[in-house]
């Protein structure tokens, strides 16, 4: 057991990968993450009671909106010496707004604890993550927390691990360990393959851990033939053999061990579950020579090939890249080369721990380090040594940012740093989306949720000083004629020298659908042939700043039939203006109405859900178009909905679906507005 006096930092360099483990916790808001690795950082001696380093800062979710949100929202990295052997734990975020960073832990990651709480049922979220372990190759240990709650059974909740994630075998989901009871409280724990204690003296039931043995060493022995035919044969199988075969069915995702864990019973002591989690991740967990999700093994001779899988800002050395070595040694002075951008040179490489940094000289495949101002490289980007490299580092799926913000500067100093400290904050955080709308001419941030909206705004303040107001979110309605009209344009003035004389006469037409054309029917050079275009030119610009609401008018055919012109006074700017007042003319004699965008939406969510995504779709005055099998247990439902009805559906339907359901969207068309609604938008915009 490593020593819990002064916090330490860990070693600064490992002699080869085998000395490395990337364990990533994933699980559930809620579920404890953060707290068992901060128990994991204390039972290695890393940091003290508080779960505080050296410097008195924690060693995860140190940044301050961490604190003043109580949650996860990024990707923290917690490197840990046990046993020889440096550990890194990757603790991510549970919230659904932030499952990006829980993919950026499993591409870092050669296997993943799922963090379970037994105070809790078995939810969507904690199968959905269950499911992406399974889906990455990672072999995916269990960690139950919370097994101090009132009116929590243990063989309760090792039945619900078997039915949830047992995949129809629930002998690959096993307790490793059974608590030791002090007083009715998980104090310590006994291991059933070794007969190993941990933590203090207690209580166990003699039959329970018997038959809770023979089950796990029955289904260790069944997948190897050697054992089973000792196991058969009546012969107490040795621990080293049993640990062996183990690691073996780990490593093959066909054995899901689970640990129990709790607070500490003495604030001063060790919590138990911690020691034995890193002590099976010690012998059982894959090194980076042993990923298995068909990446190559990482070979120290070959030339660096890197992903960025998360980007900080430090406030005096500016951005940092957390890098994740797929093959290669990385040194100072290392070359990266990013497709479309200059070669990036390594200057120095470090660790994180907690906010500190802590230098080492290099870097082998498997680590994870910090490099200091990577110009162009953003979080998910592959930088490789060789620039003729065939690319095999592939970015991660993000969660679609479909929850609009629309923001303006606070001020005129925060509107000169806006635009760059977006370029940067965009960089860092590949789920926010900066789109400058050419429509509405807003500036709209779009996000995961709620949570990471917040979480924008907040970075935007605290970290770069910019302060943004919220305004009202446009969409992009459009103008139409429902009816021909017919509109005349004069524009005649004489002021002395040469006046303006041009007149016109416009007929526009409904053209559903068909954007804008232009005809002429003028015959006996009412209009001279040079003065066409100018007309022309004159009813486009009016088409831009609309006719009645001030939205662009589209899908109008006009027709010119007829007009005058003076030999001296006749001009191309008199022509323009005259084609736009006919224009104007012609709106005030007929009939407009107004187009709103339509998207296609593609909703995949449980199937117990359905019912309650296609009443809420109708009530958006949505078009269910159908719906399908999405897969095991799950429905796509496809249904076209007015933009307008979808600016909160990403907070709406993750409530509607206890956090479960997904969405897409897809612009189709701008369609009529009903009359009763278009009276709301019908003023200048």
């Amino acid at each position: 057991m490593a020593d819990r006096g002064t916090p330490h930092a860990p070693e600064p360099a490992v002699g080869d990968s085998a000395q490395l483990r990337n364990v990533v916790l994933v699980g559930a808001a809620g579920a404890g993450k953060t707290t068992l690795t901060e128990s994991l950082a204390l039972a290695a001696g890393a940091v003290n009671r508080a779960g505080n380093v050296p410097d008195g800062s924690t060693v995860s979710d140190y940044e301050e909106i961490e604190h003043r949100q109580q949650r996860s929202v990024q990707l923290s990295v917690v490197p840990v010496n046990w046993r020889g052997l440096r550990i890194n734990l990757l603790d991510t975020p549970g919230y659904a707004d932030f499952t990006g960073e829980s993919g950026a832990g499993l591409r870092a990651a050669e296997a993943a604890v799922l963090v379970v709480s037994a105070a809790d049922p078995i939810g969507l979220p904690t199968l959905a993550l269950w499911r992406e372990c399974r889906a990455a190759g990672l072999p995916t240990a269990i960690a139950l927390t919370h097994l101090n709650a009132a009116h929590v059974r243990l063989d309760e909740t090792l039945a619900a691990c078997r039915d949830a994630f047992g995949d129809g075998h629930p002998d690959t989901v096993l307790p490793l360990h059974l608590p030791v009871l002090q007083g009715g409280r998980p104090a310590g724990s006994l291991e059933l393959l070794t007969g190993r204690r941990y933590g203090e003296p207690g209580d166990l039931e003699p039959a329970l851990t018997e038959a809770a043995r023979g089950q796990l060493v029955e289904a260790i022995a069944g997948e190897d033939d050697t054992l089973l035919e000792r196991y058969v044969a009546g012969e107490e199988l040795d621990p080293a053999s049993l640990t062996e075969a183990l690691r073996r069915e780990f490593l093959q995702g066909t054995l899901h061990p689970v640990l129990v864990t709790a607070p500490p019973p003495d604030p001063a002591g060790p919590a138990p579950g911690a020691a034995e989690l890193l002590d099976l991740i010690a012998e059982a967990f894959p090194t980076p020579l042993e990923r298995a999700d068909g990446l190559p093994p990482g070979d120290p001779e070959a030339p660096a090939a890197v992903q960025v899988v998360h980007t900080g800002e430090d406030p005096y050395v500016g951005r940092l890249s957390l890098v994740r070595i797929f093959t290669g040694t990385l040194r100072p002075d290392t070359v990266l080369h990013l497709a479309g951008h200059p070669d990036e040179r390594v200057t120095a490489l470090s660790i994180p721990f907690g906010k500190q940094q802590h230098p080492v000289p290099l870097g082998l495949p498997g680590d994870l380090v910090c490099l200091a101002r990577l110009a162009a490289a953003r979080t998910g980007d592959a930088l490789y040594a060789d620039p003729a490299a065939e690319p095999f580092l592939e970015p991660w799926p993000q969660p679609e940012a479909l929850l609009p913000t629309a923001v303006e500067a606070h001020s005129k100093a925060d509107e000169d740093r806006l635009a760059q400290s977006l370029g940067k904050l965009s960089a860092q955080d590949p789920a926010l989306r900066v789109e400058q709308n050419a429509d509405t001419h807003q500036l709209v941030l779009w996000c995961t949720g709620e949570a990471h909206q917040a979480v924008v705004l907040d970075r935007l303040a605290s970290r770069f000083g910019v302060h943004v107001d919220t305004v009202p979110y446009q969409v992009a309605l459009r103008e139409t004629f429902s009816t021909t009209a017919s509109g005349h344009g004069r524009h005649v003035k004489q002021s002395g020298g040469h006046g303006q004389f041009a007149i016109c006469d416009l007929t526009v037409e409904p053209l559903p659908g068909g954007g804008f054309e232009f005809v002429d029917k003028v015959v006996g050079g009412a209009v001279p042939r040079n003065f066409v275009p100018s007309v022309e030119k004159g009813v486009r610009a009016q088409l831009a700043h609309g006719v009645r609401a001030g939205y662009p008018l589209v899908d109008v055919r006009v027709t010119l039939t007829d007009g005058k012109a003076h030999s001296v006074d006749s001009s191309d700017a008199a022509f323009q203006t005259a084609g736009s007042l006919a224009l104007r003319e012609a709106a005030a004699n007929g009939s407009i109405r107004l187009l709103e965008p339509v998207d296609e939406v593609q909703v995949l969510l449980p199937d117990e859900y359905q019912g309650a995504v296609l009443t809420d779709l109708s009530a958006r005055r949505g078009h269910v178009l159908g719906t399908e099998p999405g897969g095991p247990g799950l429905s796509l439902v496809r249904a076209e909905v007015p933009e307008l009805e979808l600016t909160r559906y990403p907070v709406e339907l993750r409530s509607l679906s206890h956090g479960t359901g997904h969405f897409t969207r897809t612009y189709v068309r701008h369609a009529l507005m009903p009359a009763s609604l278009a009276a709301q938008y019908s003023h200048a915009s």
